[in-house]
């Protein structure tokens, strides 16, 4: 395992004291155009919460076949050792853009979420960050099997961010100077928090009201009724939603704007992404409970979401008590 370190002491002014606490985010990257996309998310969180970024890259089979091409070496070891001297290089110049934050580098050879998982484990990881591409594959990491096995397992939130994140919600590439980072910053407006199961779980719902608390943004509560038997029902079914939305934010939530709370019946998938078009949301907050258990939302939902969310969509993963 190749871990490079480094910390900067430097003495900063004092800060307000964050509704959240983000001490250690892990970067994950394959280096592709895709996972560069999330770069700047990843620096910027970490500027927001004076966070340590972790930033790793794994040597799986795949990687190493698509940094080398796998058809003009000789040995498997000459590929991971060219595979491993791009890696470094990579890393290196990723580092250069980092300015102050400061960050420990892995480089690590293997399955992936096996790394990874170590790494959430050894280094108590608060979020994991990476770019997606919205659909599976050979040759396409993430959104594929490696992204998923990550959202599946990862005991802490993810946050993805997709092909179609755009406008406010995008934040831009930017350039060294001098090896400092640029002034990119987190700017949440409106989160959106969906389900299509009431109530909404105290952990995705404590995170989402701290996060909009955090950055004084607007908060959207949403629940998808995706099936019911009686037309009859739907004006009930709708009410009763709304109430259970309602009870999550308890009384003594510090929100700057009172939260806002939307019932949909439809496709899951689709409302989702319709609302957090029409409410220009810059972060969509879903729950999921652990890999073994059923989820808030299937798994073919949260992959639709990612795939079409015009913003950053977070994926907490609630407790087996809040079942």
């Amino acid at each position: 395992m190749t871990v490079l370190e480094y910390k900067q002491d430097t003495p900063s002014a004092p800060k307000q004291p964050s509704a959240i606490s983000l001490n250690n985010v892990l970067y994950a990257t394959d280096f592709s155009a895709t996972s560069e996309s999330a770069f700047p998310y990843a620096t910027a969180i970490c500027r927001r919460f004076d966070s340590t970024m972790h930033l790793a890259h794994v040597l799986s089979d795949t990687n190493v076949l698509l940094m080398t091409g796998g058809v003009d070496y000789v040995s498997v070891g000459t590929m991971y050792k060219d595979a491993r001297s791009e890696a470094r290089e990579k890393i290196q110049q990723l580092t250069t853009r980092l300015g102050k934050i400061p960050y420990q580098t892995y480089l690590l050879p293997g399955q992936v979420w096996t790394n990874l998982s170590g790494i959430v484990r050894e280094r108590n990881i608060d979020l994991i960050v990476l770019g997606t591409h919205g659909r599976s594959g050979f040759g396409k990491l993430l959104l594929g099997s490696v992204a998923e096995d990550i959202l599946r397992h990862a005991p802490c939130p993810v946050l993805t961010v997709g092909p179609r994140v755009c406008g406010r919600a995008r934040l831009p590439d930017f350039c060294t100077n001098g090896g400092e980072l640029a002034p990119v910053e987190l700017d949440l407006r409106h989160i959106l928090c969906a389900t299509n199961v009431t109530p909404v779980s105290p952990e995705v719902a404590s995170i989402a009201i701290a996060l909009a608390t955090e950055f004084e943004a607007q908060l959207t509560l949403m629940h998808v009724i995706e099936k019911y038997t009686n037309p009859q029902d739907r004006p009930a079914l709708i009410e009763t939603g709304a109430e259970r939305l309602q009870a999550a934010v308890p009384s003594d939530a510090t929100l700057t704007h009172a939260p806002e709370t939307v019932v949909e019946v439809g496709s899951p998938p689709e409302c989702i992404v319709k609302v957090a078009w029409e409410r220009a949301a810059d972060l969509i907050v879903l729950g999921a409970h652990p890999a073994n258990l059923t989820t808030h939302l299937p798994w073919t939902t949260v992959h639709d979401v990612v795939a079409h969310a015009p913003c950053p969509v977070l994926t907490v993963r609630a407790k087996r008590g809040d079942l």
